[in-house]
């Protein structure tokens, strides 16, 4: 996902420092995997993955220096709080990246858990917040797959 935001930035909807979107989409995957990466559209496990990725965050970045700690924990924090132009984008690639998975495999999860396509516009359009031109590809592959019958309406 980091070479994703890094390929793909000059779709970003203003100014982003670009590192700083990368060490966002990294350690927030590493936290998502020590937490159990909750299913996009999973309503019951949605319930309680703040808790699961906050009790993450504070095992994996106490291992750290202090310092270190404090700017990780305040970095993975800004990415979930859609506060800056970064983490809108870092946002925009974690949306995108399940979509494109989606599509390469013929709408496969959508399918074996019963996703519809207003369920995935309702979580894309927060990636409208980190790039208008990536939104517009999410809704092109969105209505792709309704053709298709790869996703219900």
């Amino acid at each position: 996902m980091a070479v994703m935001a890094y390929l793909l930035r000059e779709y970003a909807n203003e100014e982003i420092d670009i590192a700083k979107v990368m060490l966002m989409c990294l350690i927030h995957d590493i936290v998502e995997i020590d937490a159990g990466d909750t299913y996009a559209y999973d309503a019951e496990g949605l319930k309680n993955q703040k808790e699961r990725e906050d009790a993450a965050k504070e095992r994996i970045f106490s291992l750290l220096p202090e310092d270190q700690k404090e700017e990780l924990t305040a970095l993975f924090d800004e990415f979930e709080e859609y506060r800056t132009a970064e983490s809108r984008y870092a946002h925009a690639m974690d949306n995108l990246q399940p979509l494109l998975l989606n599509n390469s495999n013929e709408g496969g999860d959508w399918k074996e858990h019963g996703v519809t396509a207003s369920t995935i516009y309702t979580r894309h359009n927060k990636t409208r917040l980190g790039s208008e031109k990536l939104f517009e590809v999410t809704d092109q592959i969105i209505q792709e797959n309704i053709r298709k019958g790869n996703l219900k309406e």
